[in-house]
C-alpha cells in the first residue's frame, strides 16, 4: 500500500501535525459562520432558490446540524488519534461549533432573535469575539515548524516531509 501526504500537509506545510486540527479548526469555525450569514441573509431577503430546510412542515435550525456534527466529532475524537484524523476532526469541530454559535441567542433567549438587532445581535459579537481570540492565541503561540521526527503516531498516512 502506498502512502499519499496529507492534503492538509500541502495546505498548511511546515505545522506541527498537533497544531494543524486547531488551525482548520479555527479556519472551519471563520468560514462557516460567514458562509451561514450569507446563506441566512438570502434566505430573509427571499433569494430565488434558497429556502429554509424544513421536516414536516418545522424548520430547522441549523444549530441542530451543529450540534449532531459536535457530537460526531466528539465520538471521532475519542477512538481516532491519527494526526490526519485530527486534521479533520479540527476542521470539522470548528464547522460544528459555528452551526451552534451563530444561533447562541436563539438558543438563549428559546425565540427565533437571529434576525433582531439587539438580542440577535449577541451570535455575531459571540462569533467574532470567538474568532479573534482564537487567532490571537494562534498567533502569539505560533507552533514550532513539524520535523520529521514530529509524525505523530500516523507516520504512514501523514508524511510530514516537506518536500512531498
Amino acid at each position: 500500500m502506498t502512502s499519499h501526504p496529507s492534503p492538509w500537509l500541502r495546505l498548511l506545510p511546515g505545522i506541527s501535525p498537533k497544531r494543524r486540527g486547531f488551525i482548520l479548526a479555527w479556519w472551519g469555525f471563520a468560514l462557516t459562520f460567514g458562509g451561514m450569514r450569507l446563506l441566512t441573509w438570502l434566505i430573509h431577503i427571499d433569494a430565488a432558490g434558497v429556502g429554509d430546510m424544513q421536516a414536516g412542515g418545522v424548520h430547522i435550525h441549523h444549530y441542530v446540524w451543529g450540534i449532531l456534527l459536535l457530537a460526531g466529532v466528539g465520538a471521532a475524537g475519542l477512538a481516532e488519534r491519527s494526526a490526519r484524523a485530527r486534521a479533520w476532526i479540527g476542521l470539522a469541530y470548528g464547522v460544528g461549533l459555528a452551526l451552534v454559535v451563530d444561533e447562541a441567542a436563539l438558543l438563549i433567549s428559546l425565540e427565533d432573535v437571529y434576525w433582531d438587532n439587539t438580542q440577535g445581535g449577541f451570535s455575531i459579537a459571540l462569533a467574532i469575539a470567538v474568532i479573534a481570540v482564537a487567532g490571537s492565541v494562534l498567533a502569539v503561540t505560533r507552533g514550532r515548524r513539524a520535523s520529521r521526527n514530529d509524525t505523530d503516531d500516523d507516520a504512514d498516512d501523514d508524511v510530514d516531509d516537506e518536500d512531498g
